[in-house]
């Protein structure tokens, strides 16, 4: 038997001080030993960059009590490898990333920066959640989010999950009488529909604003999309190998002349 508390590595993208992480940081802080590193400044929507031209600056902060806490003024994914190598010195018994302030169902999975630091953990071998509350507001109500949290944590320390787990967990803007509870699902087929707004600034310089929407086009159950419109959490495992095994089993047959 033994005393060791399990270690949890927490991160976002959304900043050390946004009230997303501290909200993530006070839902588990009781179940285990748990270090924060995250981002000096917001970093959404940065995907899976990390920092490879400039150098890489790491200050231990006071920021939640009690709690080992470190910025980094990296991306998201810089702020995991660097807490695996310099303050870890081996690894995590999980990763939590969030809470992210806006969603990231679906395709967005692909553009956050919430999800690839999760997924940069879970690439080390660290089972690892991304956590993001369907509400972009500064002032959100995340306490529905850190339930879902807590539940999902104790979930995963009472029954080890295989190495290079990755979920992706979606909680919906609803009241605490609303929600339905937690639903595991799978990424619904959608994007966004973009558009550049162009203008021109005082001195004559064209810019651009990047609008758009966000398009459903999987009307088949069982998504995430259709899960937070009930009012139910959704859970996506996602996969680190990208690899489309039916069209590489297409390709093989259309194009037999190349070598297997």
């Amino acid at each position: 038997m033994t005393d060791k508390k399990p270690i949890i590595l927490i991160t976002n993208d959304d900043g050390i001080t946004a009230p997303g992480i501290k909200a993530l940081v006070e839902a588990v802080k009781d179940l285990g030993q748990v270090i924060v590193v995250a981002p000096d400044s917001p970093q959404s929507g940065m995907g899976h960059a990390i920092t490879i031209g400039s150098p890489l600056r790491l200050h231990k902060v006071q920021v939640f009590d009690g709690v080992e806490s470190w910025q980094c003024s990296g991306t998201p994914a810089d702020c995991v490898k660097l807490a695996k190598d310099q303050i870890l010195h081996d690894t995590a018994d999980i990763c939590l990333s969030g809470i992210n302030h806006g969603a990231n169902n679906s395709i967005n999975v692909i553009y956050s920066g919430t999800m690839s630091a999760a997924m940069e953990a879970a690439i080390e071998g660290i089972p690892s959640i991304g956590f993001s509350l369907c509400d972009f507001a500064f002032d959100a109500d995340f306490s529905t989010a850190q339930a879902v949290a807590r539940d999902l944590v104790k979930r995963m320390l009472d029954k080890p999950m295989p190495e290079h787990t990755l979920l992706n967990v979606n909680v919906p803007k609803v009241a605490a009488s609303d929600f339905k509870g937690m639903k595991i699902c799978r990424q619904a087929h959608a994007k966004w529909t973009e558009d550049f707004d162009h203008r021109v600034d005082p001195r004559g310089k064209d810019y651009y604003w990047m609008v758009g929407k966000f398009v459903n086009m999987d009307k088949d159950p069982g998504t995430d999309e259709e899960a937070l419109k009930a009012g139910f959490a959704s859970i996506v495992p996602i996969k680190i190998d990208f690899t489309d095994h039916k069209m590489k089993d297409w390709l093989s047959e259309q194009w037999s002349d190349i070598a297997k």
